[in-house]
């Protein structure tokens, strides 16, 4: 009922953020942080900012998610978390015995100012982190940036920590997969595996966001990236960032540290960016086989099908910036005109990635907003379909738009824990979604005498 209120025509807001596009650093943090076998990600702030960061990621992946905290109370927020960080430490490793904890900050810990990187040295100067094991951290305050940019910060920390450059290089080639959901990492692995090629998919959250029901509980799944394998990225022949504001500040950090050369692309979502992808594995070494030729025909079989179904529809996309960017670039490339573009993520080149995607300057694009700045383009201009997370839909009830559910958090349906978007697989799954949504509003819409069994 409150959506029916947005004001037209569109008003610009410098100081006020109404529904960010986003959630918060830490979230992303977390979920790099389960990327690492036998890790666990501790919060250092309060034990609510936890809560709620565990709770995003569970109900999205409707997996149970595991995080420790330092507990944060009235006199840590006055005097400083280090005595919560050192015991916390100490309790870990004594109850619950990972291999790896990755601390991330919050706004609490982050506004007091504490040391995180002093307070692991003294942690080690006192022996609470036991012989074999590791404690990394990174700063991910909440306040700014969001968590794509958390996701990276972690990821850039993991490899900072563990990379080590080597006397002779190996044989593999280093995966930064971006802020995607398992079934994205693996589909990554299998084109990779597919063309002959050796990778580290760093960090890789697959057999550990979508195991199976086996009737017992394993804290620590068998999946996720493990150290020897973090170690061994500093030897790779090159590294392959997807994404460059989730994957591009690690791959960076490994070309400076260990003098790997690094790649970055866009997410492989759709052909072009798919096909950028498999040029980067060939590049490395690989080989195309006959399988992946097929598998990209199909695709543009089916592109080719179901032309007259796209051809002059419009979009409206919310979400990640990596991400919108190959999507608009794959709907430019079936025939759907991009008009908006909202993400919540702050990025002066985003709008410039989007029109460069699509190939037009027309398109309304804005970093750091909301969905309300997006509800008034929309009530200003209606579009035939919205792209995004739960939080559009909303929006999308209030103006009668077909929603096609992408990117994070997705709380309403299920799916995206198992199936890809990205790689000509993927792109077949989303034109499947993208058709199923257009049919069924057709379907509805049409007149007994127009209601065909055969469309």
């Amino acid at each position: 009922m409150l959506l029916r209120h947005t004001a037209t025509p569109v008003t610009e807001r410098q100081a006020l953020t109404i529904q960010p596009a986003k959630t918060c650093q830490p979230v992303g943090a977390l979920y790099a942080a389960l990327g690492i076998h036998r890790c666990m990600p501790h919060s250092h702030g309060s034990q609510g900012c936890c809560s709620y960061h565990r709770s995003a990621l569970t109900r999205h992946y409707k997996e149970p998610v595991m995080a420790a905290t330092s507990c944060f109370t009235e006199g840590a927020s006055v005097f400083g978390g280090q005595a919560n960080l050192l015991e916390a430490i100490t309790n870990i490793f004594t109850v619950y015995s990972p291999d790896i904890i990755a601390v991330h900050t919050t706004c609490l810990s982050e506004t007091i100012g504490d040391d995180v990187h002093q307070i692991i040295g003294r942690a080690h100067e006192e022996n609470r982190i036991p012989e074999g094991k590791w404690v990394i951290s990174a700063s991910t305050p909440s306040y700014v940036g969001s968590h794509v940019m958390g996701f990276a910060s972690m990821t850039k920390a993991m490899i900072e920590a563990f990379a080590v450059t080597p006397k002779r290089r190996g044989n593999h080639v280093t995966i930064i997969p971006g802020f995607v959901d398992p079934p994205d990492m693996i589909e990554v692995k299998r084109l990779a595996t597919l063309m002959g090629l050796k990778v580290i998919v760093a960090p890789d959250t697959s057999g550990v966001l979508d195991t199976p029901q086996t009737g017992h509980y394993d804290m620590y799944p068998s999946g996720g990236v493990t150290v020897d394998q973090l170690v061994a990225t500093g030897s790779s022949l090159g590294t392959i960032a997807l994404g460059p504001i989730a994957s591009g500040p690690a791959a960076r950090a490994l070309d400076v540290k260990c003098k790997v050369p690094c790649t970055v692309l866009p997410l492989p979502i759709g052909v072009r960016a798919t096909d950028e992808y498999i040029t980067a594995l060939r590049s490395a070494g690989g080989v195309v086989p006959e399988a992946i030729d097929y598998e990209r025909g199909q695709l543009l079989d089916v592109i080719t099908d179901m032309q007259q179904y796209f051809y002059g529809k419009t979009a409206a996309l919310i979400g990640d910036p990596d991400q919108l960017v190959s999507i608009a670039q794959f709907l430019t490339d079936v025939g759907i005109r991009v008009k908006y573009a909202v993400t919540g993520t702050p990025g002066k080149k985003f709008a410039n990635r989007i029109q460069a995607a699509t190939g037009s300057d027309s398109i309304i694009a804005r970093d750091a907003s909301d969905y309300y700045y997006l509800h008034q383009l929309i009530k200003t201009e209606k579009v035939d379909m919205v792209f995004g997370n739960t939080y559009a839909k909303y929006l999308c009830r209030d103006e009668d738009i077909p929603l096609i559910r992408t990117g994070f958090p997705i709380y309403d349906r299920i799916g995206h824990q198992y199936f890809p978007i990205v790689g000509y697989r993927g792109g077949l799954r989303l034109l499947e979604r993208i058709l199923s949504a257009l049919m069924d509003r057709q379907d509805r819409d049409a007149p007994e005498e127009s209601f065909e069994l055969v469309m």
